[in-house]
């Protein structure tokens, strides 16, 4: 049984800096990929970022490219994601989710496992 567990969020001025975790367990995560999505108020499950869990092959929206960076500990099976420069409209619930392979990795429908979500604000 695949586990994700988010923490990390919070409030923080524009501008700001936010760092994401999420504790994967239950499995080896050599075969999946791993990535964060968000949703806002009103809007449909976004991609964000995803990685590679074997290697360092990363993917990103392009609304966060240059301000959100991927990152992992193996050891500990945790991802990371540090967002700087954070704006108004990166207002979300962050979830942390894990999918099989390295196929689709933007499609919201591809992922098999979810987190409880982690809420991020960001004030004008």
């Amino acid at each position: 049984q695949v586990q994700l567990v988010e923490s990390g969020g919070g409030l923080v001025q524009a501008g700001g800096s936010l760092r994401l975790s999420c504790a994967a367990s239950g499995r080896t995560f050599s075969s999946y990929t791993l990535g964060w999505f968000r949703q806002a108020p009103g809007k449909e499950r976004e991609f964000v970022v995803a990685i590679r869990w074997s290697g360092t092959t990363t993917y990103s929206a392009d609304s966060v490219k240059g301000r959100f960076t991927l990152s992992r500990d193996n050891a500990t099976n945790t991802l990371y994601l540090q967002m700087n420069s954070l704006k108004p409209e990166d207002t979300a619930v962050y979830y942390c989710a894990a999918k099989l392979g390295y196929a689709s990795t933007r499609r919201v429908s591809a992922y098999d496992y979810w987190g409880q979500g982690t809420q991020v604000t960001v004030s004008s």
